[in-house]
């Protein structure tokens, strides 16, 4: 398996895609393609064998900013290293590409150059939000604001397909974010989806979900447009980060007994801090395009981008690409019948 990543691609680019990547090609069975400009990805590499890791390097002279419009990005800048890396997938050099840069690049160039799986109108970005039982998959978080019911459809097909085959579920609980349980509750587009999702032979659809439901795991897959579920996902990030700040003060500020209570509790805490940093999960598969494409958060450091990696491994050995495709285009004969 190889694996391009766009090695320019993120807020601490090259340091720590490059650091995290030299990890990830230690712990997985995957070659690794690091994208971008040479010079900089080989003074990162100093003091490791790239060889010896399987990690190569191709020289991509542009980079695509987080304030650049994407599609033109992505057409004008055809040496950028997302664009490159993408290619290199198009081409079959490389079976998946990972890329913690503008989120926006990378869906633009999935689209442009892998294309949509026949089928698809609009891809996803499938998220796992840790729970107390594993994890939520949430979709779509990020690559499309705005949504139509046959596209939320979709994303509850491509994630219940990608929760059997990489998280293992065999029947996922798929559920529609919405303000209430019941089924005329929430706006048109709810309303709308709801009927599709009940009628939907390739997944088990369990109802409407509320917002609570998405942490405590009550639904293995949750549907939703991108506009909502980046906020969700973003408000939940910060959350996380502001409960372990809080109970850190609170420590700092307790007295001899508490600080003592503290140390004993310290590998207790140490076990929650792991469940909710998002660094575990690092990144998310945009279901729906014709290749493997996994993208990570801008802010990713080399754990997150060594997590990421590992979800690109899962992705491709679960072959999750060719179950959507034999999945949609049984729908498709199935709509033409």
């Amino acid at each position: 398996m190889r694996i391009a990543i766009d090695a320019m691609g993120g807020d601490f680019a090259p340091k720590e895609i490059v650091q995290g990547s030299v990890d990830a090609a230690k712990k997985y069975d995957c070659e690794i393609v690091l994208i971008g400009d040479e010079q900089q990805i080989r003074a990162e590499l100093h003091g490791e064998d790239p060889a010896a890791l399987h990690i190569s390097i191709v020289h991509a002279s542009e980079v695509i900013g987080m304030d650049e419009h994407p599609a033109e990005a992505v057409r004008s800048k055809k040496d950028s290293s997302i664009v490159v890396a993408t290619r290199l997938v198009k081409e079959g050099s490389c079976d998946a590409v990972f890329s913690a840069g503008s989120t926006g690049a990378a869906v633009a160039a999935a689209q442009l150059i892998l294309h949509r799986i026949r089928g698809v109108g609009r891809p996803s970005i499938a998220t796992p939000m840790p729970t107390p039982e594993g994890v939520t998959l949430m979709l779509d978080s990020g690559a499309n604001v705005d949504s139509k019911p046959e596209h939320l459809v979709q994303s509850a097909v491509m994630g219940s397909l990608y929760a059997q085959h990489v998280f293992g579920i065999a029947h996922p609980r798929v559920g529609l974010l919405n303000i209430g349980e019941e089924e005329t509750k929430g706006n048109e587009q709810a309303k709308e989806t709801y009927p599709l999702l009940q009628t939907e032979p390739n997944i088990h659809f369990c109802g409407n979900a509320e917002g609570r439901d998405v942490p405590k795991g009550n639904f293995d897959v949750v549907i939703c447009d991108g506009f909502v579920g980046n906020v969700v996902l973003k408000f939940a990030e910060g959350l996380a980060k502001t409960i372990l700040g809080l109970i850190r003060e609170e420590i700092r500020g307790a007295g001899l007994m508490a600080k003592l209570g503290a140390l004993l509790l310290m590998p207790t805490l140490r076990r929650l801090g792991k469940r909710l940093d998002v660094r575990e999960y690092g990144g998310a598969p945009l279901l729906g395009v014709n290749g493997c494409c996994v993208i990570g958060h801008g802010s990713s450091d080399a754990k997150s981008v060594a997590s990421a990696i590992g979800v690109t491994v899962d992705y491709v050995n679960g072959k999750v690409l060719d179950q959507i495709r034999d999945a949609l285009a049984k729908e498709g004969e199935r709509d033409r019948a």
